[in-house]
């Protein structure tokens, strides 16, 4: 094998290290109160809320009402928001952002780990702060972002983090444990009876890999519990301790029928708080999952179906059919770049059956509950000062402008990769 001379190495090595930093300088903290006045608030809590004024301080809400009140320090930064829209931030779920920059780059690429038991793994360890995503990402109103480890089987725990921060010690959100396990699925069915037979074998015995390596931590969780003084400890068990000690979740990536059975099945056995990632045909099976009070993260809204003989729009109803059926939802969007079209994954569930207000409480209040995260997704006193200002409906495309965004009461850059580039050949 030849090799490339060595100045052709270190301008390849310098374009993809360029390719994964950005030149913005995260806002420091909140020192200065905000005061936006006049605005169209949708509080996600109270309903929209017309004329009113929204006080930001310390990174929380203080204050929500009409004709709030310009003197509570000398340096209160007044925003006019006559005419309109203020949102609670957005929450990207299921995302890979700050694992992946340029998917066709191998070293730019750090989502999943080597193996298929992993739960000692969290994307915490890998998440890049300086991603040139966050900011285009976060352009569109999304200023907080679960990021999820890929992989086969158990692949480890994500990570909530506001997408404007200096470390993954600035970013991160508190929450309780997320493990995520993706359950065996046959993928595309053979159609020679022996291949097919070879692939339900090979499926099978991943899903019995799975569920030993479930029942191991379990016999791990109660040796700890019978203060075992020989037993050593181990990294992997060692890890899921909060799992079955009831102060972590499940995320269960699954989409058919049988493989949401075959989770609820595990859940039921071991107690698990759990989620459904996917969750395709999960308004199928509403009172199984109420009965195990499962929540679901839907992130095929924008797709085709998975079925030849289902109706081309049935993706974009689905959101209704779980909320019909009373089933806790949030929207997600499983990806990296495209993540930003989260706003309008949820205008397009509006457009397909649910109500405007469910639709924004699916991509704001609801991630958040659904993330364990008290104080986040609404307009109200108490939560956190994570805001955005908009000239339109921010889930319509054709509409939405962000015009201001906070986080904690920072006013974060709105400059990104897009606007760079649309600036310097607009000038071609």
């Amino acid at each position: 094998m030849k090799h490339l001379p060595t100045t052709l190495l270190l301008s390849t090595l310098a374009i993809t290290l360029s390719a994964q930093a950005h030149n913005l300088v995260p806002a420091p903290k909140q020192t200065q109160s905000v005061l936006i006045k006049n605005a169209t608030v949708h509080t996600v809590i109270q309903g929209v809320l017309t004329n009113t004024d929204v006080l930001i301080e310390n990174g929380k809400i203080s204050a929500l009402g009409p004709q709030l009140s310009t003197n509570t320090t000398a340096s209160t930064q007044v925003v006019d928001a006559s005419g309109k829209h203020l949102y609670p931030g957005l929450i990207a779920l299921d995302t890979s952002l700050g694992l992946v920059e340029i998917e066709m780059v191998r070293p730019t690429v750090d989502n999943a780990e080597v193996g298929d038991v992993n739960p000692q793994i969290s994307a915490a360890s890998a998440y890049n702060p300086d991603s040139e995503l966050l900011p285009t990402i976060r352009y569109n109103g999304i200023t907080h972002a679960q990021i999820v480890p890929s992989g086969d089987g158990l692949a480890g725990q994500s990570v909530v983090v506001d997408l404007d921060a200096w470390t993954i010690e600035d970013a991160l959100q508190p929450n309780e444990g997320q493990f995520h396990v993706y359950w065996p699925q046959i993928k595309r069915m053979p159609e020679d009876e022996k291949e097919k037979a070879k692939a339900i074998e090979k499926n099978q015995q991943a899903i019995d890999k799975l569920i030993t390596a479930f029942e191991d931590g379990y016999r791990y969780f109660l040796s700890q519990n019978a203060q075992d003084t020989d037993n050593w400890p181990n990294l992997r068990w060692q890890a899921m301790l909060p799992l079955y000690q009831g102060k972590a979740t499940l995320f269960a990536h699954a989409d058919s029928v049988s493989q949401i059975e075959q989770v609820i099945a595990l859940t039921k056995k071991y107690q698990f708080k759990l989620v459904i990632v996917g969750g395709y045909d999960a308004w199928r099976l509403a009172s199984s999952l109420r009965e195990v009070n499962a929540s679901v993260i839907y992130p095929h809204t924008l797709s085709l179906p998975k079925r030849k003989d289902e109706p081309v729009d049935l993706p974009f109803k689905i959101p209704s059919l779980l909320a019909n059926a009373g089933i806790p939802y949030a929207l997600g969007f499983s990806s990296d770049w495209n993540s930003r079209n989260l706003p309008y994954a949820a205008g397009y569930s509006a457009a397909y059956g649910v109500t405007p207000e469910q639709a924004l409480k699916s991509v704001t209040l609801d991630a958040a509950k659904l993330l364990g995260i008290a104080d986040l997704g609404a307009i109200a006193v108490g939560y956190q000062g994570s805001v955005v200002l908009s000239d339109g409906d921010i889930l319509d495309p054709m509409s939405s402008k962000i015009d201001a965004i906070w986080i904690e009461g920072r006013q974060i850059d709105l400059n990104n990769r897009h606007q760079q580039l649309y600036q310097k050949y607009l000038k071609r």
